[in-house]
Formats: structure tokens, C-alpha cells, sequence
């Protein structure tokens, strides 16, 4: 085998690329986790560049699409911007408003009433077996519920000394957690800004730079995955909202309590593919118990009837025939996707699954209908 001159210099480069991995991996990694540091206000940017543009391109439609005054023409694009921002500001303000106050309201009310239920449940013993040896280990309990309250309240509301360490570390944390944001949204409305720009830019430096062929491939790839982030993103949101309402309304019918602040985190939780709505009855069912046992348990049955419904009515027809992924490999991609890396692996893995599964789909029929070479 004949190898060029051009060959032989590629190939050596790439091995001595693979030997330096193999003989420096912590400082290659340390190396790039500093790069991933300094980027990560940047990556956050895009992302939500990424996530707002599908509102922006929904709200372009109604904003003067078709209008020939040259002040309307010009500032539009800031116009829907705005709003993007305004309307994502406002729903996650009122979802907080709702859930949070609630919340900490129920955990007081929790520490309140489990003195009384150990005490209500060691009586009942008592009666049915005067022997009781639960009863007698319930009875010797001496905990202090106030004290284990004030703990975790104190913990909740600024327990964040707990994870950083020190008053200074905190500081620090949520200073540079509040300037990454700042530079991440301010580079996501950048690019939502100058979109049309930015990629005719990209497309230039392409055809630079890289064979007709394959330009023509990464077209295709960048737009199937487009395609499966988009349709994921929309369906997920609007099968979220939908859920919500449904588990809100339902609340309200069945004269559950906290059913706007349990049907609104449900709506956020129903972001993680078929996890979420689960987790929301969990916290749900964690409300109501203070207020009602009963209560709780009949809710734990209507959430079960929904996530049911959710399961086999909503999520199939919003989301599931958008990006055209098997239920198992729906399954699959959340499990890998959350053992990887948390809920931000369940976000990302059904919509990475779809882009595989719709590129493999693509290349294995391309490739049954293109007759092979006989050599």
C-alpha cells in the first residue's frame, strides 16, 4: 500500500496526538475543564439562544411580518426579543410566586404535624396490642421537631454556606453565578440579534474551507438534528403546559389542596421526559399529607389515572410523533442520559437519541437502495 506524502503526515500527527493522551490524560483534562470554565457563559448563550428562537420565530409571525414602514422594519427584531424575554420572565416568576411560598408553608406545617401523628399512631397501638413494642420505642422518642425544623428552613433559605463553606465562598459563588448569567444572556440575545448574519458568515467560512460533499452532509446533519431539538423542544414544552393545567383542573374538581402551586410544578417537572410528572406527584403528595392523609392517597390515585393518560394519549401525539422515537429507545435514551449526567442528561438524551435513530434510519436505507461495487 502506497501511502502519500500528505497521508503520512496526518497519520503521524494523529498518533502522536493519541500518545499524548495516553501519557498526560489529568493535565489534558484539568486543561480542558479550565476551557470549559471560561466558555461556559458563552455555551450557555448559545443554548439559550437556541431555546428562545423558537418562541422568536412564533412571535415573528404576528409581529408586522408583512409591513413596509422602515421604523417597524428595523426595530421588530428588538421588539420580539423583548417579548421573548418578558413572557419567559413572567411564567417562571409566577411559578415560583406560586410554588415556593407554598412550599415552605407545607414544611413548616409538616414539622407541626408530626408530633401529633406519632402520637395519634402510638395511641393506636397501644389499643390494639397493650404490649406494643413500637408503641413503647414511639413513646421514648425525644426529638426535638422545632429544632430539626429551624435546621432545615434555615438550610433551605441559606443553606447555600453549607455547600460553599464560608460567607466569602458564597459571595463569590453567587457573584460569579450572576456575571455568567448576565454575559450567557447577553451573547443569547447577540446571536437571536444578528442570526441572519452569524450564518451567513458560517456559511461563507465553509465553502472555504470544506468539499461541496461535504457541506452538502453537514447540511443535512445540522438539520435533522435542528429538526429533532426543535420538535423535542416545542412538544415537550407544550405537552408540559398541557399536564399542568389538566393536573391543575383536576385538583380543583376533586377539592385537593394547593392545586395551582402542585399543577404549576408539575408543568416544570414534566420537562423531564415521562420522570417528570412523577416527581411533581411526589412533591404533591408531600403537600397534602400535611393538610389531609386521605387527601394525599386519592391524589396519588388521580395522579396515577393522568401520568396514564399522559402516558399513552399526550406525550404520543405532542411529542412522540414529532421526532419519530420508539417508546423503548425513549426509555433507554432517559436512562443512559440520567446515569450520565442528572436531569440535564434526561433533558438532552431523547433528543440526541432521535438525531442518531433519524441519521442511522437515513444512511441504513441510503444504503440498502445504493447497489454496492463489485470489486
Amino acid at each position: 500500500m502506497n501511502l502519500s506524502k500528505k497521508s503520512i503526515i496526518k497519520y503521524s500527527i494523529i498518533v502522536v496526538l493519541l500518545l499524548f493522551i495516553l501519557i498526560y490524560p489529568v493535565q489534558i483534562y484539568n486543561n480542558v475543564m479550565n476551557l470549559f470554565g471560561v466558555l461556559l457563559p458563552l455555551i450557555l448563550g448559545a443554548v439559550m439562544a437556541y431555546v428562545l428562537n423558537i418562541l422568536c420565530v412564533n412571535l415573528e409571525k404576528y409581529f408586522f411580518p408583512n409591513t413596509k414602514i422602515k421604523f417597524l422594519q428595523k426595530s421588530r427584531r428588538g421588539l420580539v426579543i423583548l417579548s421573548t424575554l418578558i413572557i419567559v420572565s413572567l411564567v417562571l416568576a409566577g411559578v415560583f410566586w406560586l410554588v415556593l411560598p407554598q412550599f415552605f408553608s407545607a414544611l413548616a406545617n409538616f414539622f407541626k404535624f408530626i408530633p401529633s401523628f406519632i402520637n395519634d399512631l402510638s395511641n393506636i397501638l397501644e389499643k390494639v396490642n397493650h404490649n406494643s413494642f413500637i408503641s413503647d420505642q414511639l413513646e421514648s422518642m425525644n426529638i426535638d421537631w422545632s429544632s430539626v425544623q429551624s435546621k432545615v428552613m434555615k438550610y433551605l433559605t441559606s443553606g447555600v454556606g453549607g455547600i460553599f463553606g464560608s460567607t466569602f465562598k458564597i459571595v463569590t459563588g453567587i457573584t460569579k453565578g450572576f456575571v455568567n448569567f448576565i454575559l450567557a444572556l447577553t451573547f443569547a440575545i447577540y446571536i437571536l440579534a444578528t442570526k441572519e448574519k452569524l450564518g451567513r458568515q458560517f456559511k461563507k467560512l465553509m465553502r472555504a474551507y470544506m468539499k461541496k460533499e461535504h457541506i452538502a452532509k453537514f447540511n443535512r446533519v445540522i438539520g435533522i438534528t435542528n429538526n429533532m431539538f426543535s420538535s423535542f423542544i416545542a412538544g415537550q414544552v407544550t405537552e408540559a403546559i398541557i399536564l399542568g393545567s389538566l393536573c391543575a383542573i383536576g385538583m380543583l374538581i376533586l377539592q385537593f389542596p394547593y392545586a395551582l402551586p402542585v399543577g404549576a410544578f408539575v408543568s416544570i417537572t414534566a420537562l423531564i421526559p415521562i420522570l417528570g410528572a412523577w416527581m411533581g406527584g411526589i412533591v404533591g403528595f408531600l403537600l397534602i399529607a400535611v393538610e389531609s392523609p386521605l387527601k394525599a392517597v386519592l391524589f396519588v390515585v388521580f395522579i396515577l389515572v393522568l401520568q396514564q393518560f399522559e402516558s399513552n394519549v399526550i406525550y404520543p401525539k405532542v411529542v412522540g410523533t414529532s421526532i419519530g422515537l420508539p417508546g423503548i429507545w425513549v426509555l433507554a435514551s432517559i436512562t443512559i442520559g440520567g446515569g450520565l449526567s442528572g436531569i440535564v442528561g434526561m433533558l438532552l438524551g431523547v433528543p440526541v437519541a432521535a438525531t442518531i435513530y433519524q441519521l442511522l434510519k437515513n444512511d441504513t436505507n441510503y444504503r440498502l437502495k445504493t447497489p454496492k461495487k463489485v470489486e
